[in-house]
């Protein structure tokens, strides 16, 4: 995309439209929108309704740089360091998997069981950007909760998202290998919801993957590098571990592992195992109980 482009809304977003097209990047037109109008610092619609517009040669170089990113299948998200989920923005890191709409899924499901609780406390797994627990917790009113991450990049990432949030003082970011961060009172205490989206993809289908995901997406947050289990695994008996009698466990899964996740938490000692299709119409969580256990009886 030459600079010798006249530099107005319209000239820009018609050169850059082309130059996305002929390096076979998908919803050319609309990255190509959202990129400039975030360069020029306009509204979106201002580029179709004033495409005369003179953009300062300064912004429009900045526009012409995201564009020579996104032919090289940056993804528009990690160009703008942030990515929509939910309700929010969510800054992102190196660290951090890009936040995708199926993953609200869980987040739904989530609010769904504790919508009707009194203040419930949740831990989130592999947190990320904290997307997962800062949406939940920001629709449930007295929710509280611990976000774990193994990688000190993601936490800071979502400490900082929480404070964007202005959620800093519900939930807590912890470096963490698994468990280990969470004190003997959490652990007694024990959590209404524990939730995690964790590495899921095999290792044999990281190669098929979009060269978006495959280049700038952290590949310890999408792969254990075998059957796309070994997480499951884990997590199974430590959520069961972790649950209070009467609480849930949400995982997000890939396509086909079902059957396979469900087992796991009906081994652990979790009850009632549900599952709930992404807007695709792909089973992306699977969902359990922990029985209230009384004296010589147990109810869900």
């Amino acid at each position: 995309m030459s600079s010798d482009t006249p530099s107005t809304l319209g000239a820009l977003m018609a050169a850059a439209v082309t130059a996305l097209n002929d390096a076979g990047i998908e919803n050319a037109r609309m990255d190509a929108r959202i990129l400039l109008a975030r360069a020029a610092g306009v509204d979106g619609g201002r580029i179709s309704a004033w495409p005369e517009d003179i953009v300062p040669d300064d912004k429009a170089e900045t526009f012409r740089s995201m564009i020579s990113r996104r032919i090289g299948n940056e993804p528009v998200g990690r160009i703008l360091g942030e990515r929509d989920f939910w309700r929010h923005t969510f800054k992102l890191s190196p660290e951090t998997l890009e936040p995708r709409p199926d993953s609200e899924t869980l987040v739904e499901w989530a609010i769904d069981f504790l919508e009707d609780a009194d203040a419930p406390r949740l831990v989130d797994f592999g947190t990320g950007t904290g997307c997962l627990l800062l949406s939940a917790v920001g629709d449930l009113p007295g929710a509280a909760g611990v976000g774990l991450d193994v990688s000190a990049g993601a936490v800071a990432c979502a400490q900082e998202n929480a404070r964007l949030l202005d959620l800093d003082g519900h939930v807590e970011f912890r470096v963490s290998d698994w468990d280990s961060a969470l004190t003997a009172e959490e652990r007694s205490e024990g959590f209404d919801l524990v939730m995690s989206n964790p590495p899921y993809i095999t290792a044999e289908e990281m190669g098929t993957l979009s060269p978006e995901v495959q280049k700038f997406d952290p590949r310890l947050a999408l792969t254990d590098e075998g059957d796309g289990l070994a997480a499951y695994r884990i997590l199974s008996q430590a959520a069961f571990d972790l649950a209070k009698p009467g609480g849930f466990v949400i995982f997000e899964i890939g396509r086909g592992q079902e059957k396979d996740v469900g087992q796991m938490l009906v081994e652990a000692g979790f009850v009632g195992v549900e599952y709930r299709e992404d807007l695709g119409g792909i089973v992306r969580c699977v969902a359990a109980k922990k029985t209230r256990c009384a004296v010589g009886r147990c109810v869900i």
